[in-house]
C-alpha cells in the first residue's frame, strides 16, 4: 500500500510519527509532505523523517486561510498526481483531505478538539474515515458530517505517541538547566488559531510570575519570541519538549498538545485555555489530571519528588491509531 501522510504544524509531526514508523514496518511505502510553520520542518529533521516540503503557513485571518488552503491544496494535487496513492492521513490538515478528495485518493482524518468548526466542516465531510478520543461524543461532530465516518479510540492520542518513549536528560544540559532546582516549562497561546482570538491576561501573569526562574518558554511564533523580553530560557531550535515536559515540576500552556502530553507523562499542568473546552480537557479536568488556571497567584514552582515522576503514566500501542485510520483503504 502505498501512504501519503501530511504535515501541517509542530504537534502532527508527533502524533503521526509512530503511525509512520508502523506503516513501514509492515512494509508499505509512506511519502510524507510538510508545510512550514512553526517547528514542524525542525521537528522532522530531529526524528530523520524524510519529507517534502510544500507551502508556508499564510496567517491567522479567515480570508488567508481560505487562500492558503486554495494554493497549498493546489500544490499538493500537483506533488501528488502520478503517485498512485491508496490512502492519505492528516491530523486536521484541510489541505490533504481536499486535495485527496479531487485526486479520488481514500483520505483519513484526526483531530481531538471538535470545536475548530471551519477545519472540521472542511475535513469531517471531505474524509471518509474520522479518527478521535471516545471522549468526544458523537452529537457534537454530526454538525460538521462526520456521520457514519467516525472510528473513536480510547484515551489519549499522547498515551499512543508517547507509548515508546522514554525522557533524555540531554534536554536540561543542552538548555542549561539544574536539574536540582525547581523547572517549568510554558507554553504560548496558539495567537494565529481562529478559535483563539482574544488576549490572555491570565497567561500574561503567570509569565510575570514566572519570569527570573528555570522557565523555559516555547514561543509558537517570532512575534511571541520577541515579545518575551529578559528572564527566560528561549530555546533557539526544535529541542526534545517531552523530556523537557518529562523533567519538569510545572507546565503551563495555552494550548492543547503539551498540556496532554504533561498528563500522559504525569507532570502537574494547569491550562490558561480561553476558548470553548473540548471534551477531552472537560474530562481531564474532571478527573483532576489537568488544571484550569484562573488566578496567576494559584501557580506554585516547587520541586517534585524524584519517585513523583511519571506515577501516572499511560501506555497505549499506536497500532490502534494505524488499523483505524487505514479504513478507507481497506475498504477498496
Amino acid at each position: 500500500m502505498r501512504v501519503w501522510v501530511d504535515l501541517t504544524n509542530s504537534p502532527h509531526v508527533l502524533v503521526l510519527r509512530p503511525i509512520v514508523e508502523l506503516l513501514r514496518a509492515q512494509g508499505h511505502e509512506v511519502q510524507v509532505t510538510a508545510r512550514d510553520f512553526a517547528q514542524t520542518l525542525g521537528l522532522l529533521e530531529r526524528f530523520a523523517i524524510d519529507h517534502t516540503v510544500v507551502g508556508r503557513h499564510r496567517g491567522g485571518k479567515l480570508a488567508a486561510k481560505g487562500v492558503g488552503l486554495a494554493q497549498r491544496s493546489g500544490a499538493l494535487v500537483r506533488w501528488a498526481r502520478g503517485r498512485r496513492f491508496d490512502l492519505a492521513l492528516g491530523h486536521g490538515s484541510n489541505d490533504v483531505t481536499v486535495a485527496a478528495r479531487l485526486l479520488r485518493i481514500p483520505c483519513s482524518t484526526m483531530f481531538d478538539y471538535e470545536w475548530a468548526t471551519v477545519q472540521h466542516t472542511v475535513n469531517c465531510r471531505l474524509a471518509q474515515t474520522v479518527v478521535v478520543p471516545e471522549t468526544i461524543p458523537s452529537e457534537r461532530l454530526e454538525r460538521y458530517g462526520a456521520g457514519g465516518k467516525i472510528a473513536a479510540y480510547p484515551g489519549l492520542k499522547e498515551e499512543y505517541y508517547l507509548a515508546d518513549f522514554e525522557p533524555d536528560p540531554a534536554v536540561l544540559t543542552e538548555l542549561g538547566l539544574d536539574p536540582a532546582l525547581p523547572i517549568a516549562v510554558v507554553r504560548t497561546p496558539p495567537a494565529v488559531s481562529l478559535y483563539h482570538r482574544f488576549e490572555n491576561d491570565v497567561f500574561a501573569a503567570v509569565l510575570e510570575r514566572l519570569r527570573g526562574q528555570q522557565t523555559v518558554v516555547l514561543p509558537r511564533t517570532p512575534q511571541q519570541r520577541a515579545e518575551l523580553g529578559e528572564g527566560f530560557i528561549v530555546p533557539e531550535q526544535a529541542i526534545d519538549a517531552q523530556s523537557l515536559i518529562a523533567h519538569a515540576d510545572l507546565v503551563v500552556s495555552a494550548g492543547g498538545t503539551m498540556n496532554r502530553e504533561a498528563v500522559a507523562l504525569g507532570t502537574p499542568v494547569w491550562t490558561t485555555f480561553q476558548g470553548r473546552l473540548g471534551a477531552v480537557d472537560e474530562r481531564l479536568i474532571a478527573d483532576g489530571r489537568l488544571r484550569l488556571l484562573q488566578r496567576a497567584g494559584d501557580v506554585e514552582l516547587v520541586k517534585r519528588p524524584p519517585d513523583a515522576r511519571g506515577e501516572q503514566r499511560v501506555r497505549r500501542d499506536p497500532a490502534l491509531l494505524v488499523e483505524l485510520l487505514s479504513r478507507p483503504a481497506a475498504r477498496c
